[in-house]
């Protein structure tokens, strides 16, 4: 796998971190554990059994807590720090066509902004989901939860099979998660406007 791939498919891995922390970096290390994928060997912990194990348990966590509104927005909050961790390491693991060094500081910028604008996002819409629950009982959140999961291992099988591919769905996954952001601060300031009765000044006319 060249430089190209190697960026592009740790760039897409960061973005399905955004959504769930612990499972590319499961997949990722038995992958790399069975010899199906090339790993920085600074990163070759993530294929001893001890931390697949931890790995396997934080994802079934991490999967059955995200179904719950209470607990899914404590997730998101711990996943803040979590998930662009999990990205940075995750891209990092990835770039074994550059020396360690440079690896580990590419793949911490590109990994963690790619994770973090991925998660942000995640984190408001269900923010949005959690109001209207009285009104869809919590399946709202249930099906984004599910639609997230399908997204993450989807993308994850992606990127061993199709990097390219995967590369798509994670670019479109940012672009979608920088939508949301952008609407959700837009959609606050006007509600912090209409509570605090002050108005939005008209745009400036020539």
């Amino acid at each position: 796998m060249d430089i190209l791939l190697q960026l592009m498919a740790s760039s897409s891995l960061a973005a399905f971190a955004g959504l769930r922390a612990w499972f590319p970096l499961l997949v990722l290390g038995l992958l790399a554990r069975d010899g199906y994928a090339h790993i920085n060997p600074d990163f070759q912990a993530l294929t001893t059994t001890p931390v697949l194990i931890g790995l396997g348990v934080l994802t079934i966590l991490e999967f059955l807590g995200d179904k719950v509104i209470a607990v899914d927005h404590f997730l998101d909050a711990v996943g803040t720090l979590l998930r662009p961790l999990s990205g940075a390491v995750l891209a990092s693991a990835t770039l074994t066509g550059l020396d360690p060094t440079t690896s580990v500081i590419i793949g911490s910028l590109l990994g963690g902004s790619t994770a973090f604008t991925v998660h942000t996002g995640k984190a408001v819409t269900r923010a949005k989901a959690s109001l209207l629950a009285p009104l869809h009982l919590g399946t709202g959140n249930v099906a984004l939860s599910f639609t997230e999961d399908i997204i993450s291992a989807g993308g994850a099988w992606l990127v061993f099979h199709h990097p390219v591919f995967a590369f798509i769905l994670a670019v479109f996954l940012v672009l979608l998660a920088l939508l949301l952001i952008v609407f959700a601060i837009r959609t606050g300031t006007k509600i912090f406007h209409f509570l605090t009765g002050r108005r939005v000044p008209p745009a400036a006319t020539s």
